[in-house]
């Protein structure tokens, strides 16, 4: 009767670590896929561009080098390379990464938010 109290114990613990665990550890791509609706707006998740550039392949891309899409100077001149780093701090205030770009955005505050958004942008060739 004891190993089966222990077993009880055991099972409980678990039970309540599932449920006070909290999204934002494990990087989520389907979430990060919900979260780019809004990013669609103006960026396809492919190669082509609309009123921002396409985000397929971003990852290891040199800023500001799509062909055919017309970046502020600010983006040209940046010399980033888009990483996952740089995409989170970017993401979370574009204004303060790269001043002076021209997109409209404030940006993404919800560190889960963003840390899916960018696994999932990272899914994409």
């Amino acid at each position: 009767m004891k190993s089966a109290g222990k077993i009880g114990a055991f099972i409980a613990v678990l039970v309540l670590a599932g449920a006070t665990a909290t999204r934002g550890y494990a990087q989520d791509a389907e979430h990060g896929k919900t979260i780019f609706k809004a990013c669609a707006a103006c960026h396809a998740a492919d190669h082509a561009s609309r009123a921002g550039p396409g985000l397929g392949g971003i990852n290891g891309r040199k800023a500001g080098t799509v062909p055919g899409f017309s970046y502020s100077n600010a983006m040209k001149k940046s010399d980033i390379v888009w990483d996952t780093k740089i995409l989170d701090a970017y993401l979370e205030s574009p204004q303060q990464v790269v001043p002076g770009n021209r997109m409209p955005y404030a940006g993404l505050k919800n560190p889960t938010d963003r840390t899916d958004l960018v696994t999932y942008l990272a899914t994409l060739k």
